[in-house]
């Protein structure tokens, strides 16, 4: 079974800065699984790892797709793939970093995604109706028929939950039911799964001054020039956290300081589910900040695990 190591955990706990210093301890390269770096001209919204911060280590998946293509899990799992055979010719350690819980389940388990044709008509038609009544009231669709799916998928997520609808009117089958027989799969991996965590404060905190940052290096015109693009909401990219809330500012439906007040509540609500998904998974190594408190205790916490593993041996 060939090697793998996953660094993972919610929005700004400091998963960048140790995965690179991981890299260079156990000669490893780094995939992003982050389903917002991977957009070129997306840098400061997406908190996205500069060269300069890389320090040499190689990465992917990262600045490789336009704004305005859909990318999906899909092609997301098959970027990785590619990426992990050439990571692997190298003799080197795929180290899979990021906090897109499901994009990572994809791969750990190896998760066959149904080929069945899309129902162009039906998925417009559900477009059509979270356009005139909004996400909310598509989500409650999605609970009338499948409540597992929607309480794991939020209502602002509207293409998982138009996915989780169109999989229940192809299959007559919930969803979630898919997922939880996708979750029983065995790892084609000899596999590390670590999940990085902190005090909750701490981590809230840290999130409020990362927006802070993102505001100082000029958030605003990086939305504006993507937005003169042509970019809107609706778009995959336009979708994530700190890009629709900016648009709804530029097109004048709230204040600035109102936009940046619902950038910091969304980035905590969605730490809050990405723990929430992370606890769900299996065979996970907690990392705890507050216990190993220096990347030095960190990195000798990971390495004892890749050595009882064999994954360094």
């Amino acid at each position: 079974m060939k090697n793998l190591v996953i660094l993972t955990g919610p929005t700004a706990v400091g998963k960048t800065s140790l995965s690179i210093n991981l890299a260079k301890a156990i000669n490893g390269e780094i995939i992003s699984a982050d389903c917002m770096q991977v957009y070129k001209d997306m840098d400061i919204g997406t908190a996205k790892v500069t060269k300069e911060e890389m320090e040499g280590v190689k990465h992917y998946l990262i600045d490789v797709i336009d704004p305005r293509e859909d990318f999906h899990v899909v092609s997301f799992k098959s970027m990785v793939e590619d990426a992990m055979n050439e990571i692997y010719a190298k003799g080197k350690i795929p180290i899979i970093c990021g906090g897109t819980g499901f994009y990572i389940q994809a791969i750990l388990y190896d998760i066959q995604f149904s080929d069945q044709a899309v129902d162009l008509n039906y998925r417009q038609e559900l477009e059509d109706f979270a356009d005139k009544f909004g996400n909310e009231k598509l989500h409650e669709k999605l609970l009338a028929v499948d409540p597992e799916s929607a309480d794991s998928i939020p209502f602002q997520n509207r293409k998982r939950v138009i996915r989780a609808l169109e999989y229940y009117r192809q299959t007559n089958e919930k969803f979630s039911v898919h997922n939880q027989l996708e979750r029983q799969r065995k790892s084609p991996y000899n596999f590390a799964y670590f999940v990085l965590n902190d005090d909750r404060e701490l981590l809230y905190n840290r999130i409020n001054r990362r927006v802070d940052i993102m505001m100082n290096k000029g958030l605003v015109a990086e939305v504006q020039s993507l937005y003169d693009q042509g970019l809107r909401r609706g778009i995959t990219s336009m979708d994530g956290i700190g890009y629709k809330e900016i648009i709804s500012y530029i097109e004048g439906e709230i204040s600035l300081e109102d936009a940046v007040d619902l950038i910091k509540k969304n980035s905590r609500n969605y730490a809050k589910r990405q723990l929430t998904w992370f606890r769900r998974e299996k065979e996970v190594i907690w990392l705890d900040k507050r216990e190993l408190t220096s990347d030095q205790d960190l990195l000798s916490e990971i390495i004892g695990h890749l050595n009882e593993k064999g994954i360094l041996l």
